[in-house]
């Protein structure tokens, strides 16, 4: 295969999107629908379908096939990214592939700190952690509106500490229904720097303390404690 290029007027830069996970595929559907030449390669056939409508060519390849990325013509593309790094071996390989093809910049996606230090010492142009990131990106989104403190548990869950919002002061968890309600778990209140984790359900709510909760992010965000007192 020569070319996967359309020809024709110009387009924006071109790209291919190695390993169609989550992250590859909504990268390589977003870059598409942003009128980029995109070539998306994956070893799974359902992956391929699911995206061969939307992006230039999609084909079904295993990247730590010897020469298979010249064969598809990624010589040819502006930036190579390279997301298949549940697989260390493939992940490696595709990367020193691109590179060795000549490919201007070659952005590689890593699990581990350890992966990133090998992939980028192989010659990737950028190493990027997607879910450490967005991690770190919401964990400071929710304690710049109104969190005392936020704890990571995952990408997508949080123990947040915050002041008891005033509406909920003088009230009981069961008269509040928080986690009914808003989906979150009240596992704690802090009251003077003292902890008290076995929380009765009728007791009245002190004013000014603080609050331990757990939740997915979103639920986090759409709470009444998301708001700045």
């Amino acid at each position: 295969m020569d070319s996967w290029h359309h020809g024709g007027r110009m387009k924006n830069k071109s790209y291919a999107v190695i390993g169609l996970g989550q992250f590859g595929m909504t990268l390589a559907k977003t870059l598409a629908e942003g009128d980029c030449d995109v070539l998306a390669i994956d070893d799974k056939e359902e992956n391929i379908q699911e995206i061969a409508e939307i992006v230039t060519y999609a084909v079904k390849a295993d990247v730590r096939e010897p020469g298979i990325l010249k064969t598809l013509g990624v010589q040819d593309v502006d930036v190579a990214i390279i997301a298949v790094s549940e697989n260390m071996e493939a992940s490696i390989t595709a990367t020193m592939q691109a590179k060795e093809l000549g490919v201007p910049f070659v952005m590689a996606k890593a699990l581990t700190s350890l992966q990133g230090r090998i992939l980028s010492k192989i010659g990737a142009d950028e190493v990027i952690y997607p879910e450490k990131d967005m991690g770190l990106r919401v964990a400071k989104n929710l304690m710049s509106n109104g969190f005392l403190d936020v704890f990571e548990l995952s990408s997508d869950f949080s123990m947040v500490e915050f002041v008891i919002p005033k509406e909920w002061e003088g009230k009981s968890l069961k008269v509040l229904g928080i986690r009914e309600k808003y989906k979150i778990n009240i596992i704690g209140i802090k009251i003077n720097d003292e902890v008290k984790v076995d929380l009765n359900p009728d007791e009245k709510l002190p004013a000014g303390c603080t609050m331990i909760a757990v939740g997915k992010n979103r639920d986090l965000d759409r709470s009444p404690a998301f708001k700045k007192n």
